[in-house]
């Protein structure tokens, strides 16, 4: 491929967008009742819903600051949309939050995730499917002296801490039931049983539309290793799978464990051994009952499996290239707590997939969350909370689409941001989309599901 050099740019076209896919996006989005649910915010601006969707709409086309929200401001884009506010008033809006009002959009998202469920049939777990829901937190570091709540966290770096829980199953890709925007050196594990019990009951609250009644298994990282946290899961009938910190009582029942109970499982660089049937790894994982919290009062104390993976660790290299010998086999070891009823193989298997919420957080600083635009740290938590509103409208949009596992970035390049020109027939509005789009199929499908077939054309 090579630029021609005969050409020249103008920015000249009027009935040019750049964003095509954001009309069946929030076409879906309304479907599940987006813009009813925001009318019900009291924030003390005018318009507040109209705003919201504003800054929505330009997460979704990839904004990660209020300045990127003029990215609505172009072309067609007045003749495809109504009541497009510019950058500036968008940064009022958010700034008129409280924290109050930024709880009042994690309500909305709750209750959107259920229409979009709905509207999206595959987005939450199928009728058969083991439901997952995964807790974790991350600092967003920030620079500047402006910023409220900001502080010096676990991570050693200046920033905010946001905690998520989402929602997935092994067939389906996370949503988020729930975010939260924290002082920069909150504990991780502060306010965790409330959020996981507001994502169980957006699980419970699913049920009708999904059909789903298999269990629910709550994941998390040895951050959220504690009393509260478990109690809170057995109290709303919940699964739990939470990493073990390696005190000393957890290491004395790993030391307990007889060496015949270890058995191999599959891990990477596995080897399938013909002969013997069989995957011959480095990691073996076994398991035995366990008694957590033993210095909390006896109600909150619980009775539990641990489960132990245990890895070899790679050998060195010696001088001439060969591996060194070892005088003990030691072990690096992985200990979790359980009151599933999985197998321990598929226990573990199911732990370790934990990392899967890594990939939304992940997705989330890829997008909006790149930045926290505003030194009001309501305005900021009000951001955080319509990112999550972005991110599971997208997800979505990719399984209207057909790609249940797209990433954002990819919703975003194949189906959002589809460059279209705006022509007119009668009072009809007609979208024309590059030929030989190669995901047009995908974007017919969106489409169809959010606005019904489309009209036949000639060519």
């Amino acid at each position: 491929m090579k630029a021609s050099h005969t050409l020249r740019s103008v920015f000249d076209e009027p009935n040019l967008v750049s964003a095509a896919g954001l009309v069946p996006a929030l076409r879906l989005a309304e479907s599940a009742g987006l813009y009813g649910l925001l009318a019900g915010l009291t924030v003390p601006s005018p318009n507040a819903a109209a705003k919201a969707v504003c800054v929505v709409s330009g997460m979704l086309a990839g904004a990660d600051s209020i300045d990127d929200l003029g990215v609505l401001r172009h072309g067609g884009m007045g003749r495809l949309f109504a009541g497009v506010r510019a950058p500036s008033t968008l940064g009022t809006f958010l700034r008129s939050f409280t924290y109050g009002h930024a709880q009042q959009l994690a309500a909305v998202n709750r209750r959107l995730l259920l229409g979009l469920a709905q509207t999206a049939p595959g987005l939450l777990p199928d009728p058969q499917g083991l439901r997952l829901v995964d807790v974790d937190d991350t600092i967003r570091q920030v620079h500047g002296h402006a910023k409220q709540a900001a502080a010096v966290g676990y991570t050693r770096v200046r920033g905010l801490n946001i905690q998520l829980a989402t929602i997935s199953s092994p067939t389906t890709a996370p949503v988020i039931a729930g975010v939260r925007l924290r002082r920069g050196n909150t504990a991780s594990f502060t306010g965790a049983p409330q959020l996981v019990v507001h994502a169980l009951g957006v699980v419970r609250a699913s049920q009708p539309a999904t059909g789903c009644r298999g269990p629910v298994l709550v994941r998390a990282d040895s951050a959220y290793f504690g009393a509260g946290f478990v109690n809170a899961v057995t109290r709303h009938g919940a699964w739990f799978s939470v990493t073990a910190r390696l005190n000393p009582k957890v290491k004395d029942a790993i030391a307990a464990i007889p060496e015949d109970r270890w058995a191999p499982i599959r891990y990477p660089k596995a080897v399938w051994d013909e002969a013997e049937q069989r995957w011959i790894s480095d990691a073996e994982v076994a398991e035995t009952d366990f008694t957590a919290f033993v210095r909390r009062r006896a109600g909150e104390q619980v009775v539990c499996r641990l489960v132990v993976r245990r890895v070899k660790p790679l050998r060195s290299i010696a001088g001439d290239g060969t591996v060194q010998g070892e005088l003990f086999a030691a072990h690096r070891h992985h200990a979790f707590i359980t009151n599933s009823t999985l197998d321990t193989v598929a226990a573990d298997r199911h732990h370790r997939h934990h990392a899967v919420i890594e990939q939304v957080i992940a997705e989330l600083k890829d997008g909006p969350l790149a930045h926290l635009p505003s030194g009001s740290y309501a305005a900021n938590a009000a951001w955080v909370e319509l990112g999550a509103i972005a991110f599971n409208i997208a997800r979505a949009t990719a399984v209207a689409a057909g790609q249940h596992q797209a990433r954002w970035a990819t919703v975003r390049t194949r189906i959002i941001n589809v460059p279209a020109r705006i022509a007119a027939t009668g009072r009809r509005l007609i979208l024309h989309l590059p030929r030989h789009w190669p995901w047009s199929p995908a974007w017919q499908s969106l489409w169809t599901t959010a606005t019904g077939p489309p009209a036949t054309t000639a060519t």
